[in-house]
């Protein structure tokens, strides 16, 4: 028999889903039926696995130890100490805001990839003796996405808690995410732009239609995007560093949305000009899109994460926009 006393940074979940990542070589099924036949019991009693966990429950599993060590495996140690952990913007015993890099994904495509996820287990390997004990029922985790090549402040969860404040807050958008970007063409004007994006899984590259272009029977095959501009300043007639608030974020919204009206992203080879790109990495070796989450700004919150209620976090712009931004002034 084991005993699993419910901690506040486990509380806020399902018991079924708990015991799920306790047990993460059972199925479902099997839970149920331990449920059923009172072989697990919360706070002594039957239950269903639907109940929510506070802390101080306690849960009693009365399976043998082989049973239990049969339906469980310990997460692996993430080793990647040859390479640098980005650099951190804020941490608390919650969450974490890394600067991520180019040229690093947030989240793995593939089994031999390595994300931004996999720095973010090693670090809390590294720094947490008791890592092992402390997330049995938790995966540390990003809970936004950045491009490959788009550079800025991803936010992640250390505890459930975390996980659910961040991800209430990006649904609601309440969180508010600013990113640069270097357009091509002068910008004078903030604005408000909205339209209709839709996918295209084969390429990976997404459309763009005005609003005034989808009907409302046909707007369920797309999905809507908003996005706020303002011009910070306009570089020699020929180019424009904008502050962009991503107000739904949706994959590739940015560097489609700007195109859409005529200022793609400067090297962005998808959805910008290649006449132009090909300029810009000859010039200053540009051989991505210009585009980088620098600032985030959380609204009121209340409880454990209050202390974070109107807190701003902001990143150095990128040495690449400086270089262009210092040359075309000289």
């Amino acid at each position: 028999m084991q005993e699993i006393l419910i901690e506040s940074s486990q509380a806020g979940q399902r018991m079924d889903k708990l015991l799920l990542k306790y047990l993460n070589k059972a199925g479902s099924g099997f839970i149920y039926k331990m449920l059923r036949k009172k072989n697990i019991l919360l706070n002594d009693k039957k239950a269903s696995g639907s109940e929510m966990l506070v802390a101080g429950d306690q849960i009693k599993l009365y399976l043998s130890d082989e049973t239990i060590n049969k339906f469980r495996e310990d997460c692996d140690p993430v080793v990647l100490s040859k390479l640098k952990i980005p650099p951190i913007v804020y941490e608390d015993q919650n969450i974490l805001l890394f600067d991520k890099p180019k040229n690093l994904l947030t989240q793995k495509t593939k089994e031999q990839d390595i994300s931004l996820n996999e720095y973010l287990i090693q670090y809390l390997q590294e720094t947490n003796a008791s890592f092992f004990e402390e997330y049995r029922f938790f995966h540390p985790s990003v809970c936004n996405r950045l491009d490959r090549n788009t550079s800025g402040i991803v936010l992640c969860a250390k505890t459930l808690l975390g996980a659910q404040t961040l991800s209430e807050l990006l649904k609601s958008r309440n969180l508010h995410k600013y990113y640069l970007c270097i357009v091509e063409g002068v910008v004078n004007d903030c604005a408000s732009i909205d339209g209709y994006l839709k996918k295209d899984e084969k390429t990976n590259k997404v459309s763009v239609l005005k609003s005034s272009q989808v009907s409302s029977k046909e707007a369920s095959a797309y999905s809507y995007i908003k996005t706020s501009y303002r011009p910070v300043k306009v570089y020699d007639n020929q180019f424009t560093l904008l502050e962009v608030l991503l107000i739904t974020g949706k994959s590739h919204q940015i560097r489609a949305h700007l195109s859409s009206i005529g200022h793609p992203i400067i090297g962005d080879y998808k959805y910008g000009k290649k006449n132009v790109n090909q300029t810009y990495m000859e010039l200053y070796g540009v051989k991505s899109q210009l585009l980088h989450a620098y600032r985030v700004v959380f609204p009121k919150l209340a409880g454990e994460l209050s202390d974070l209620s109107f807190k701003e976090f902001k990143t150095e712009i990128p040495k690449e926009f400086k270089k262009i931004m210092e040359e075309e002034l000289s």
